[in-house]
């Protein structure tokens, strides 16, 4: 379990049995402030535990779906554009507030249950940000979603879809692409 500092500090009553709990390796720092009680704290649970508003996006949201095999290098958090993470992990992406909310779901990745958009969104997300995307990547995401296609849910795409400016051209492209 994953503890801020002022978090165990309730639990242990002071700073100095924090450092003795520490040097008895009782509990681990795994980050600024943050403390473990096992010495192999999962990044993606100090991520959700920091960070536990945002949502997981991009090249990351394609790795935890099973789309790719890419590691992205850091986590990348979709937020707000009010928002700011300041993490060695994260690579912050900021969205408006209307496209922020749409497809979070959850699922959980090794014991710890994250945020993320859907795969329908995340299939919008490729259809807009294709050019930006190195054309191996993109090509292993679309063949895997192809491979998917009956089980994406093509009313909530449309439905995603009228957030979106050029909506109609963006359901061409995964038409084309993925169906």
């Amino acid at each position: 379990m994953l503890y801020f500092h002022k978090e165990l500090k309730e639990k242990l009553k002071s700073d100095y049995q924090i450092q003795k709990a520490v040097k008895e390796k009782k509990y681990f720092k795994v980050d600024d402030g943050l403390y473990s009680d096992k010495p192999d704290a999962n990044y993606i649970e100090i991520i959700v535990k920091k960070f536990p508003n945002f949502v997981i996006y991009g090249d990351s949201a394609y790795y935890y779906h099973n789309l790719t095999d890419f590691i992205p290098n850091k986590v990348v958090l979709a937020t707000t554009k009010n928002n700011t993470i300041r993490s060695k992990y994260v690579k912050q992406v900021r969205l408006t507030d209307e496209l922020f909310n749409i497809g979070i779901t959850k699922i959980e990745i090794n014991g710890t249950v994250i945020s993320i958009y859907d795969k329908e969104r995340m299939l919008i997300e490729l259809a807009r940000c294709k050019n930006q995307m190195g054309y191996d990547m993109y090509k292993e995401i679309i063949t895997n979603y192809r491979k998917i296609s009956d089980d994406l849910d093509i009313e909530k795409i449309e439905n995603y879809l009228t957030y979106f400016t050029y909506g109609d051209k963006l359901f061409e492209i995964i038409q084309d692409e993925v169906f």
